[in-house]
């Protein structure tokens, strides 16, 4: 699997590139190369065929493509609607990574604890970008980071029961990349945001995908 991830690191140092020199051919070529690294890793972690119950590693596989649909999506910068359908994509993805860390249990206590950490984030990422979302992605983006919060929370109270830090490392990082995101579509469209921001989503989508073979696997 190592090949896989060195594949997806290529890819995502050569979309670094083309978004540093604007070459949207680049970006097209190189951006679908990278997500497809990380549907690839969990599908060689077993997300298919894993015996017994399989419902985590095929609901991590389906966020995962969701992923990669997104990030097609977003690629295009002057077409409203399909960023909408994008970010469309990603809620429905981070709803399926919640649904597969809460397949495998979660522990009250420690997503309660989680929730209560995460509050102050999301309502300070929700008042950082209100100046700047259109009126008409308002109610979108409030839901958006409220999926997203959910996920980390969801991912918190798993680990917690079955012991595979990978996931909340992962949904972490996933969460964070996002406000890479926001501040380049809303607030301050600069390389720096996709400097940071792209190397960990990618680097969240793989250790997410190395566990699509089940916890602890």
């Amino acid at each position: 699997m190592l090949w896989i991830v060195a594949l997806t690191a290529a890819a995502t140092a050569s979309l670094l590139a083309a978004e540093y020199r604007d070459w949207r051919p680049g970006v097209w070529l190189s951006k679908p190369l990278a997500s497809t690294g990380f549907v690839a890793l969990a599908l060689a972690a077993g997300a298919l065929t894993r015996t017994g119950d399989s419902s985590y590693g095929l609901l991590v596989l389906l966020a995962l493509v969701l992923s990669w649909l997104g990030d097609v999506l977003l690629i295009p910068r002057t077409a409203p609607s399909v960023f909408r359908a994008g970010i469309l994509s990603f809620l429905l993805g981070h709803l399926a990574f919640a649904a597969a860390f809460a397949s495998r249990g979660l522990d009250v206590t420690a997503a309660a604890t989680a929730a209560a950490f995460i509050v102050i984030p999301a309502i300070f990422t929700l008042r950082w970008l209100r100046p700047h979302i259109p009126p008409d992605m308002a109610l979108a983006v409030r839901a958006y980071v409220l999926v997203i919060s959910s996920m980390v929370v969801c991912a918190a109270g798993t680990v917690a029961l079955a012991g595979d830090p990978r996931i909340l490392v992962g949904a972490v990082m996933f969460f964070v990349s996002d406000l890479a995101v926001a501040r380049e579509r809303f607030v301050a469209p600069s390389f720096s945001n996709q400097l940071w921001g792209l190397p960990l989503y990618y680097g969240g989508q793989l250790v997410l995908a190395s566990t699509a073979g089940g916890v602890g696997g």
